[in-house]
């Protein structure tokens, strides 16, 4: 067998089994959760995995839950390629839905088609996720200022942000109890899948992360960003745009989570008001490292994780059980996935793999690098 699929096959394999064990030892914990509380585990997971794939109608429901983590996913999952940690999705995913819905009224009054209003939508979410979250990476690499923190602190802002323009200047008259923008009419909102209760949100999520896999490992942009994650002076000494991959690669993570907040208003809400910040800006940080930033892995995992989130409704009228409940699942779960990096290196999972050694020209290629 080929020397690089089998090392290839024992590193895949590797972080497959971490995350099972993550999820596996969530799933321990969480059980033990809901027993303190007198209710039976078993009972608990049969009913989520009704909520989540029992039926057609819950398969629905979870890939209409799915649909937004595939986009703020890939808000974490492609910085993280060059080695950054965005967690700012959520504000990418409120400023996309805002600036949508902005775009959206405003060609609507001056009668634009359907498909220009659309298109002119998409590109509005896109411009104004990817632009909050390239900001976050311009401040890491002309700044030194850590992205992590500065991208989660411009998720409030954009937060802020909302609310203001929908409790001020956006604000509908009418809408009393819970300030909102304008509906959008009917003929701008985006449809469902033809034979589906589902909207057309799932295929830009499901596109967007297969372009998102080929460019970032079949493509030789994506090679030199992914270099640029391994060793950054390497990738300047190797005569590479080192701020121009960071800016690009930052402002297609939240182009991302941009489009998300665009579809959660133009195929969902019909409006943008507070309810936008729901928190998938967050869940698609736990997607992102269950799918150890693979953005076609994040994909079932999305799925998984959709699912889960389904099943709380479920949860809540058969057993009376707070439909909070499945947030506490994904909470063990990211705490238990963050736990097990540090023990990653250290088990043996895959000791049966043969060692095997690079090849020469590797070898040489490296110490050229050197």
């Amino acid at each position: 067998m080929n020397s690089d699929l089998v090392l290839r096959f024992g590193a895949g394999a590797k972080i497959f089994a971490v995350s099972l064990f993550a999820i596996v030892l969530s799933l321990i914990v969480f059980g033990i959760f809901v027993a303190l509380s007198g209710v039976n585990p078993l009972d608990v997971y049969d009913l989520m995995y009704m909520g989540a794939f029992g039926s057609w109608f819950s398969w629905q429901n979870t890939l209409l839950r799915s649909a937004p983590l595939l986009l703020t996913a890939l808000c974490t999952a492609l910085p993280a390629q060059m080695g950054m940690v965005i967690i700012g999705g959520e504000g990418a995913f409120v400023l996309g839905g805002l600036a949508a819905a902005a775009a959206g009224l405003l060609l609507s009054d001056m009668n634009a088609p359907a498909l220009i209003v659309q298109g002119v939508m998409v590109i509005a979410g896109m411009c104004a996720g990817g632009a909050i979250i390239a900001s976050a990476g311009a401040l890491r690499h002309w700044r030194g200022v850590n992205e992590t923190i500065s991208s989660l602190l411009l998720s409030y802002i954009c937060i802020a942000v909302l609310n203001q323009m929908v409790e001020g200047p956006m604000r509908d008259p009418t809408s009393l109890n819970k300030p909102s923008t304008r509906a959008l009419p009917d003929w701008a909102m985006l449809g469902n899948i033809p034979g589906m209760d589902i909207h057309v949100g799932l295929i830009f999520g499901l596109l967007f992360c297969i372009v998102a896999y080929v460019l970032m490992f079949h493509t030789t942009f994506g090679f030199a960003a992914r270099m640029v994650g391994g060793n950054v002076r390497a990738a300047r000494m190797a005569g590479l745009p080192v701020g121009r991959l960071v800016l690009v690669v930052t402002f297609l993570g939240g182009a991302a989570a941009g489009l998300g907040g665009m579809i959660e208003v133009a195929a969902v809400q019909g409006r943008a008001n507070a309810t936008i910040a729901s928190g998938y800006g967050l869940t698609g940080i736990l997607v992102a490292f269950l799918a150890r930033q693979n953005p076609l892995i994040v994909i079932p995992v999305a799925i998984l994780l959709g699912g889960i989130d389904a099943s709380g409704g479920l949860l809540q009228r058969r057993l009376d059980m707070p439909d909070a409940s499945v947030v506490v699942l994904q909470g063990i779960i990211f705490v238990i996935l963050l736990a097990s990096e540090s023990v990653q290196g250290r088990l043996n999972i895959l000791g049966w793999l043969p060692r095997i050694k690079p090849r020469t020209s590797t070898v040489a290629a490296a110490k050229g690098a050197d």
